[in-house]
């Protein structure tokens, strides 16, 4: 027989499965959204034009009649600009190296050159390379090496140097002063 309280327990009722949550879908499908294409630019002129009413003599008085068309003129100058967004292609071409005559950068070798080019001779060494001098009493690592041969230019290497476009000039090692 079946007591009367498990009856209570055991009926059955309608099993509710939880709902499941709907995909909110984003606010932006029904709205159009403007664009400015020159917002950015907007927002530049309005620091710029705020920039300069604040840096004038005194901050408590209007911009004069001048000086505010002075102002106006610059922006409207700024606005027509042309804004170039890609610079056409540039083939790359070496600048050729005359004795004496580096174009590209100072005429001697610069500190990161230095180290570079002794960094890397000194690898060479360490890792069995046959030095171009006589090993100098006083060195006592490959480094000290690399120095003197960089002293007294006898590493057969080329600098190359580049400009932002591209363009480059390889300089030997013995055209530096």
């Amino acid at each position: 027989m079946s007591n009367p309280e498990e009856s209570e327990f055991t009926s059955e009722e309608p099993e509710t499965t939880p709902e499941e949550p709907e995909l909110a879908t984003p606010l932006t499908e029904g709205i159009e959204i403007e664009t400015d294409p020159n917002l950015g630019l907007n927002k530049a002129l309005d620091a710029y034009r705020k920039l300069i009413e604040k840096n004038m003599d005194n901050e408590l008085e209007p911009l004069t009649e001048k000086e505010q068309a002075k102002l106006e003129s610059r922006i409207t100058e700024i606005q027509e600009r042309q804004i170039i967004e890609k610079v056409e292609d540039h083939e790359v071409v070496e600048i050729p190296c005359e004795k004496s005559k580096i174009t590209i950068g100072p005429p001697t070798l610069t500190r990161f050159e230095k180290a570079r080019i002794m960094g890397a001779r000194a690898l060479q060494l360490s890792l069995g390379a046959p030095p171009f001098i006589e090993i100098p009493e006083d060195a006592r690592i490959s480094l000290d090496i690399s120095m003197v041969e960089l002293e007294k230019r006898v590493i057969p290497i080329t600098i190359r140097r580049v400009l932002p476009n591209g363009d480059y000039q390889n300089i030997p090692i013995d055209y530096f002063e």
